[in-house]
């Protein structure tokens, strides 16, 4: 495969790649055997300062760009790792970093930062509204000093190993509001205190190793002081931070493209069938020849969206088919990766069938692709509403 355009994040590419070749595939396919959290590769990456890449260095992180912890999530996956085990606590750090309060960024970033703490799950979806947001009834009832909270997430991933929660909930019910995106709150959950005090947690088993879960709240405790930002103003807080996760999970989909693609093309010019490369075939050809190209073009969109995103303007449009056209183009690669190596490809010695597995998710999640084009339809082209 012919090398990327040259980039200002030359230099954490190679680390990362560096950091990586130190868990070698031996490592994911037991993690994968025993729907293991990979704890060692997390924490080599927090101590690496890369899961602090956008918390500002007066808090003790680098102060990276979004574009940066791109970068760092690409190379994840391009060398056969899996960056899902902590990516949330890159997307999930703008809610706190533009809406928290200073007493919280002064309590949670630098211990976030240094690893003491992780922030890796995200309480969002729930089991009757899907992504339908607005439509969820765990509820944060205000109570004094503290916020009484009642309800039942889904889909949380990493709830098990992290040590802080972003937590969307209610706080006035939907028929009182006059907007369905008011009412909405945003908290930070200590997991601890919240375990001790009527939260449990239940593993979800997945065709991939995902780490999620299904999160019950049984009049659950939280400080007044966890809400971030103002109640009721929580919808709006979270979507800047959708967009991050977008952009995010898109450059996951580049590095996975790039590993089927490079592990697609390698066998392809060493297997012999027929007395010549297999790689000499158009039929061969051709498939990873397209998602090569796909490939390309996801990645451009990728670079617009997040270079918008760091502007600060709007990039709604652009981060949605960013990881739509990123997903699809993993998704080709992957399927082309598999026809390539036959039967090969679904031994798990060659990572193939792990990686297709996890592939597939981000058709998905974080939103579906079907979600993706409703939006376009109705904001970019104008058509009518249809949900």
């Amino acid at each position: 495969m012919q090398p990327d355009d040259p980039d200002a994040f030359a230099e954490i590419r190679t680390a990362v790649a560096r950091l990586c070749a130190q868990f070698p595939a031996t490592y994911w396919r037991q993690m994968d055997r025993d729907a293991a959290y990979p704890t060692a590769f997390v924490q080599a990456l927090t101590q690496a300062g890369y899961l602090a890449a956008l918390i500002p260095e007066a808090y003790g992180g680098a102060g990276l760009s979004l574009s940066a912890a791109a970068a760092i999530l690409e190379e994840i996956q391009r060398a056969g790792a899996n960056g899902a085990a902590c990516h949330a606590q890159m997307y999930i750090m703008g809610s706190l970093l533009r809406h928290g309060s200073e007493a919280q960024k002064a309590q949670y970033l630098p211990q976030i930062a240094s690893g003491a703490l992780r922030l890796q799950a995200f309480g969002v979806t729930e089991p009757g509204s899907g992504t339908d947001t607005t439509s969820i009834t765990t509820f944060a009832e205000k109570r004094g000093d503290h916020y009484v909270v009642n309800g039942q997430k889904v889909w949380t991933s990493r709830a098990e190993h992290s040590d802080l929660m972003l937590l969307l909930a209610r706080t006035t019910p939907k028929d009182k509001v006059a907007k369905r995106t008011d009412g909405l709150s945003v908290f930070i959950v200590d997991m601890k205190q919240a375990l001790a005090g009527g939260m449990t947690i239940r593993p979800i088993r997945t065709m991939m190793n995902h780490s999620t879960t299904e999160v019950f709240f049984d009049n659950v405790r939280v400080p007044a002081e966890n809400l971030i930002g103002e109640e009721g103003k929580g919808f709006r807080y979270i979507l800047s931070g959708m967009n991050a996760e977008r952009i995010l999970i898109a450059s996951e989909c580049i590095g996975d493209a790039k590993w089927f693609i490079t592990k697609a093309t390698d066998y392809a010019n060493e297997r012999r069938v027929f007395g010549r490369q297999i790689g000499q075939n158009q039929g061969i050809q051709f498939p990873i020849a397209r998602a090569y190209a796909q490939m390309r073009a996801a990645e451009l969109m990728v670079k617009h969206a997040a270079s918008l995103f760091e502007a600060g303007r709007d990039c709604g449009a652009e981060a949605n088919m960013a990881k739509m056209l990123a997903a699809e183009a993993s998704w080709a690669a992957a399927e082309a990766c598999v026809q390539t190596h036959g039967g090969f490809g679904f031994a798990e010695e060659y990572d193939i069938e792990r990686k297709f597995r996890e592939a597939r998710l981000y058709q998905v999640a974080p939103i579906s692709t079907n979600l993706i084009l409703s939006h376009l339809a109705e904001h970019v082209l104008g058509l009518p509403r249809s949900y």
